[in-house]
């Protein structure tokens, strides 16, 4: 059965997955043996089983890990040159170039940043498996979002600070910290094609640590996502409904896969930071933030979800006029809260008392490789946070493994015991 819907013709595989798009309208043509049915075009491709192959053939095995940098993408991008363009668009404060491609030749203009902060990959890895499905041929998902858009795409904006990876760039300055100022090389670079581009629509695309949960639950938010404030009165202006449609359109998406794990990011207004300067100008703006999957330190898993939100953002753009008019599905993914620690250590006795034990790992570069290092956070009761692992000492006496050490904040803790059973509080190899 070949089925036809008011945008194109499609074959469905299975019954159930055509049973599932909710149609709006059918009528059936006994003669020539076909259905016409009228439903939202998101339906035919917003499947979370159909965005799962996609991204099982078209990641980028290349990439993996959270280690990514100017040395990891610069093949990719050579290669790719011989299919889309391929652009130097400025230098970095230490001479690094800084690069953009460009595909498709739609009349809305999309605009993605990914690695402002140096430090976070995950939409990097995500930004190149969305680039491969949409150069790929017989792809209805890039003859669709190609046609009807142009995409610009600069994969590392700030290339120094992955190299070192650090959040802050080559001067130690916050790029998201220095949209007016712009003392800095790469925040001039990223006005300049702001300024010249005018995009319709763009994304600023980030990770954040381990320590937010959508709301205040044990829920990980694995994915949050910011339509950020223009002004003081977080004002909700028509730009900013646009971009509250299109992230209630990927929340939709997500809460397939993982449900009441995504958050909302807080949205208290900075001009100095620039999806502020961006909701300031009139440009509708979607700030990513790629979370913790629980035990997928190399985000891995995250960035999977991540690239099912481009894929699905993408699309929504691409086969609608956004208007804004459904921004109100934004308000029910629930904020961010700071409720999580990757390790909490219940009710060990400490020094006569007792106490529970907050670990965060610390994220450092040693020879390059980042290496996640557990340290003391908080001791205290932590009955109202959650642990990403969490250990119960029973009330049993704590030591460091050594019995040298003192178990105090800011303190490495790679192992303990309990009485006289040991526990690694190392990372484990995925």
């Amino acid at each position: 059965m070949v089925y036809i819907c008011k945008y194109r013709c499609f074959t469905v595989v299975n019954k159930e997955e055509f049973y599932n798009c909710n149609f709006l309208s059918f009528s059936y043509d006994t003669k020539v043996n076909y259905s016409i049915f009228v439903f939202p075009f998101r339906y035919i491709f917003m499947n979370i089983e159909r965005l799962k192959t996609a991204f099982a053939n078209y990641k980028e095995s290349s990439l993996f890990g959270r280690y990514i940098h100017l040395e990891h993408i610069e093949p990719l991008l050579k290669s790719l040159s011989d299919t889309i363009e391929v652009t130097v668009i400025g230098r970095s404060e230490n001479n690094a170039p800084i690069y953009m491609t460009r595909l498709g030749n739609g009349k809305k203009k999309l605009l993605y940043w990914s690695q402002m902060h140096g430090n976070e990959s995950t939409t990097t890895k995500a930004v190149f498996d969305f680039i491969n499905t949409l150069i790929a041929a017989d792809n209805e998902i890039s003859s669709t979002v190609l046609e009807n858009c142009s995409l610009y795409i600069i994969p590392i904006l700030n290339p120094d600070g992955a190299k070192a990876y650090t959040r802050l760039n080559y001067n130690s300055v916050d790029l998201n910290r220095d949209a007016q100022d712009l003392t800095q090389k790469e925040s001039v670079v990223l006005k300049k094609v702001i300024d010249e581009l005018q995009p319709d629509f763009a994304f600023n695309l980030h990770g954040q640590r381990t320590i937010f949960s959508a709301g205040e639950t044990n829920a990980s938010a694995i994915v949050s996502f910011l339509s950020a404030a223009g002004d003081q009165e977080r004002s909700i202006s028509p730009s900013r409904k646009i971009a509250m449609e299109v992230i209630a359109e990927m929340n939709t998406i997500l809460q397939q896969c993982i449900p009441d794990s995504v958050g909302r990011y807080d949205d208290g207004f900075n001009i100095n930071c620039t999806g502020d300067t961006m909701e300031f100008r009139g440009i509708p703006t979607v700030l990513f933030e790629a979370g913790h999957y629980p035990t997928d330190y190399d985000r891995e898993k995250t960035r999977a979800l991540i690239y099912y939100s481009l894929i699905s953002s993408a699309l929504y753009l691409a086969s609608n006029t956004v208007t804004g008019d459904q921004f109100e599905a934004y308000f029910t993914i629930p904020e961010n809260e700071k409720c999580f620690y990757d390790i909490i250590i219940r009710e060990v006795l400490l020094e006569g008392e007792i106490v529970d034990i907050g670990v965060q790992y610390e994220e450092k570069l040693i020879e390059n490789e980042v290496k996640f290092i557990p340290k003391v956070a908080e001791i205290g009761n932590l009955e109202k946070k959650f642990g990403h692992r969490e250990i119960f000492g029973k009330k049993r006496a704590i030591r460091y493994y050594n019995d040298v050490v003192e178990i105090v904040r800011e303190v490495v803790l790679p192992k303990i015991t309990l009485d006289f059973e040991i526990f690694s509080l190392e990372l484990s190899k995925s």
